[in-house]
This record gives C-alpha cells, structure tokens and sequence, in this order.
C-alpha cells in the first residue's frame, strides 16, 4: 500500500506526522513524498486559528480534486482541524474518508488500512492521556530534527484553543527524550532544537519541578553542536535555567519567548502572567547574563482592550527593547475560548493593519541589528544551495529554520548540506545577510 503524508502547521505537529509515517513503513506500507499514485493521503492538519484552519480545508479539498481524478485513492484527515470539527468534517467534506483526533496518532496504522478498505474510519482518543512513545523518521534535512519534550498546555491563555486540542500539559519521561536524542545525535543530526507549546514547564507535572535545566545539560553530553529552544514562556525562566543556558556552549544564545502584549489591562485579560515593568525586567536581565543574546518573540495586535494607547504601548515597547526577531498576527476570535466572548473587540481590518505595521517597525529593528553584523564573522551551518541566488544558504545561532532570515555566502570550495564554515558577513539583502567563506570546519 502506498500513503502519502502533508503535515500542516507548526512543527510540532511536523513531529506527529514523522511518527505516523514511522509506523506506516514499520507495518510494511510504502510512504512517498507525491500525493499522486497514493492509496491514502493523510492530511495532518492545524485548526489553531482562521488562516490556519483555512489552508487546511483548502488542502483537503486540492487532495479531493486529485481523488475525483482518479490518481489518489482515499483521504485520511488528523490533527487538530479534525479534533476540533469531529461531526462536521465528514459531513461539510464527503470526500474525506476517515478522520483521527490529536490523541490517535498511534492507531495510524489501523486507520490507514480501513480507509483503504472502503470503511470510514473516526477515532479519538483521550487528549490528555499519557504521552505516547513512538517512532519517527524524520522529514527535516537530516542535519536538524525537532525534539519535542512535552505535549498539551495547561497555561490556558484566554484567547487560545490549544488545551481543547491537545490536552493538558504532560512531560515526557526524560530518559525517553534522551534515548531519541542519542538516535538523533547518532544519525548525524547537528542542530536540535527543542520545542514544545511551553518548554519552560517541562517536568512539573512528572517531577513536581521544573526540570529544563537539567534536560538541557543531559542534551548538551550528546554529540549535537547546537541546541535551540521554542518556546519559553516568560513567567517561568527561571535563574537556574538562564545559567544552563549561559554556561553551556552547545545551547544556542536565542530564545524564542512569546509574550503576545504589553499592556498590563490586556495581558490580564488574557490570562498572561506578565506585566510590562516585570517583562522589561526579564528581558535586561537575560541580555546581562547571556552575552550575545538574541531574542524572538510573538505578539498579537487586535486583542479585545487594544485601544490607540495600548497599541501606541506595545510599538514602543518593542522600539525600546529591539528584539531581534518578532512575529505579529492579528487577533482570531477562536470559538470556545473566553475571549471571544469579550466586549471591546477591534475590527479585524484593523487589526490586520496594526499587525502590519508593527511588521513594518520590526523590520528596522532586525536591519539595525544586520547592520551591526556587517563585518563580523559568523559560524554558519550550511542549508544547501540555492541555484536561484547562486549561492549557499545557512544560518547563525541567531536564526531558526524557516521563521527568521538566512546567510548567503560563497565559497572556492564545496560545502555540503550540514557542514559548519565560517562566513564573512559583507553585507544585508532584503533582511537577509550575504558573505563569504574564509575558512571551514566540520
């Protein structure tokens, strides 16, 4: 049988499909990269908010226009667009076949064959039971993997829909993350980047503590160059963890903290457990303490309370302490959360504008800071290359694969896909930066 995978939305969810489609080649199916030629295309999907749930759909429906041309035979849908919408997937979609929920990536296996059968196929399990352990094989260059440590949240912000979707907040056993961080190490991956909806949790529900600081130092004796974190929620770094993270040389000086506002109103309103003054506190104490640091960080504009004042606050906020790296989204109402049932909304074209123009501030803020970069020399790990730019592609410490901006540079010789060299930075392009390599190292 041949089955073919599409993984939607975060990388988290990358990891489930990774496992998915471990347990299909365990059992003996083929698994291809082309929905064409496919017994079964499973369609893993994110419902976290609109654009998210709308490209979903629009995804099972291109796979259903393959389906009615006779080149796929049947569509299996999981993920969270699936634990969200149970009864009206198979209804407002009769082209889908089968649908599993976020707690039933282990019954992969079972579904796909009776989906291929002919019989429709609805599974969902506890959301909130134990993490199961599964293989995976993994979908990224094989120089960098995604370790998830825990899955679920149990923050319970009041606009997210997460916790309805995967569940409480549950660690895995540490020695299960660290036996798949020796396969990964072992396999030659260079760069793990350690992720989970909140890391800085980790173990307080299975070790009544938090236990990141720890993890992190049993990662570090692995043969990994770099280790990246997403995401550290700001209530919970604590000063152990920020002196594991100073100390240690392999742990990557970012760290991706969404904070999502300033205003102390909203971020009440929100559930946050932040305050302005306390993030400003936050954010000159780890520039102290971790030279080098670069920061990400998420934030969302349009939220119920957001008056000209708050958004006024939140443009300064960031013009004052110049995180590096910054996303911004507009607010989605997401049925079933507290805040949208909130008064004092913000109309939705302006709060698309207002995401727009804090973009538009950030964007000077990480030319600033290329600009300080112009000169210097970089460790680079190699990405490929890119035969439209003529050049290879790469990345710093200070950038995470496919959410910040990449490093071009030439070189006289070949650099492979995976390899570290040291680059010149000669100069920025479109809030990327360029260079030359004057010296490799593996």
């Amino acid at each position: 049988m041949i089955v073919s995978f599409i993984s939607l939305g975060c990388d988290k969810n990358r990891v489930n499909t990774e496992q998915m489609m471990a347990l299909c080649l365990q059992s003996g199916m083929t698994v291809q990269e082309d929905c064409a030629g496919s017994d079964v295309v499973v369609v893993n999907t994110c419902g976290f908010i609109d654009s998210a749930k709308l490209e979903a759909i629009e995804t099972i429906l291109s796979v259903a226009e393959l389906k009615a041309a006779g080149r796929v035979g049947k569509i299996l849908v999981t993920g969270c667009l699936s634990q969200r919408y149970q009864a009206e997937l198979l209804e407002e979609l009769p082209e889908v076949d089968g649908i599993m929920g976020t707690g039933s990536y282990g019954d992969i296996v079972s579904a796909v064959e009776q989906v291929a059968a002919g019989q429709k196929f609805s599974h969902f399990a506890d959301i909130s039971g134990p993490v199961e352990e599964l293989p995976r094989v993994i979908s990224t260059p094989m120089h960098y993997a995604y370790l998830r440590i825990a899955e679920g949240c149990s923050n319970r912000c009041a606009y997210c829909i997460i916790p309805a979707l995967r569940g409480k907040y549950r660690s895995r056993r540490m020695e299960d993350i660290l036996t798949e961080a020796k396969a990964l190490s072992d396999s030659g991956v260079k760069e793990c980047i350690v992720i989970a909806q909140d890391i800085t949790r980790y173990g307080i529900d299975l070790y009544k503590e938090k236990k990141l600081p720890e993890l992190l130092r049993e990662l570090c004796k692995l043969d990994f160059h770099w280790i990246r974190l997403h995401y550290l929620y700001p209530d919970s770094i604590t000063d152990a963890l920020i002196d594991t993270i100073a100390s240690e040389p392999k742990i990557c000086k970012y760290m991706d903290i969404p904070i999502q506002h300033c205003n102390d109103t909203i971020l009440q309103a929100m559930r946050r457990r932040e305050t302005n003054a306390g993030l400003h506190q936050l954010f000159t104490k780890l520039r102290s303490r971790i030279p080098g640091l670069v920061l990400r960080t998420t934030v969302i504009t349009g939220l119920p309370y957001e008056d000209e004042a708050a958004f006024e606050e939140l443009c300064d906020f960031l013009q004052e302490e110049k995180i590096q790296r910054a996303g911004a989204f507009p607010y989605s109402p997401e049925e079933g959360t507290p805040a949208a049932k909130m008064l004092n909304r913000v109309d939705s074209d302006e709060a698309q504008s207002r995401a727009e123009l804090v973009m538009q501030l950030q964007s000077q803020v990480m030319d600033a800071f290329n600009d300080t970069r112009l000169g210097t020399t970089l460790e680079v790990l190699c990405d490929g290359f890119d035969p439209q730019a003529m050049a290879y592609v790469g990345r710093s410490y200070a950038e995470s694969p496919g959410i910040d901006g990449v490093i071009y540079f030439t070189a006289d010789r070949d650099v492979q896909s995976g390899q570290f060299v040291s680059v010149r930075i000669t100069g920025t392009m479109d809030g990327d930066l360029t260079g030359e390599v004057i010296e490799t190292e593996e």
